[in-house]
């Protein structure tokens, strides 16, 4: 009987979830995409007070020999290591758990009304969905299977610096 290959984004998140805690940061997610003709590894960081650009290169610069080494991926890919972003997707059941009563958008797969997008307050998680509190007070049930996307919103209220000539 034949052995199931391994998925290639559980693979790596084996591999690199040591290195991570070593560089004391958390792994947000590890994704494994095509755009165009091009193949990406994306390991996504995040710590309290945000990642910053050395926290991606000391993973990077220890993940890579370790890739190597273990070649879980047949094709040619490009390591990406990065923070999530302010306006991160929200993946696992642990993203959302430590989001509820953060600002968040939900793009549905299939419009309801004709709607796609909400935005309002995540009120509450469930393995299965959210529940999202809109501006006009209505509570909306959103699936995860049903929605393209869950991600926060950026609240930043802070004023942009002038550039300097």
């Amino acid at each position: 009987m034949a052995t199931k290959k391994p998925n290639t984004v559980a693979t790596v998140t084996q591999l690199v979830e040591p290195i991570v805690r070593e560089a004391g940061v958390e792994l947000w997610d590890v994704r494994f995409e095509k755009e165009g003709s091009l193949w990406f590894l994306r390991v996504y960081l995040d710590k309290e007070g945000g990642v910053t650009i050395d926290d991606c290169e000391t993973v990077s610069r220890a993940l890579s020999p370790v890739l190597d080494q273990a070649d879980p991926i047949e094709q040619s890919y490009i390591l990406e290591v990065s923070s999530p972003g302010v306006e991160r997707d929200l993946v696992k059941d642990w993203h959302f758990q430590k989001y509820v009563g953060s600002p968040v958008q939900v793009r549905l797969i299939r419009p309801v009304e004709g709607i796609r997008d909400f935005t309002g307050i995540m009120t509450g998680c469930e393995e299965a969905g959210i529940t999202l509190l809109l501006d006009d007070d209505l509570e909306m049930q959103v699936l995860k299977s049903e929605a393209a996307y869950i991600r926060l919103v950026d609240q930043y209220e802070g004023e942009i610096p002038e550039l300097q000539d």
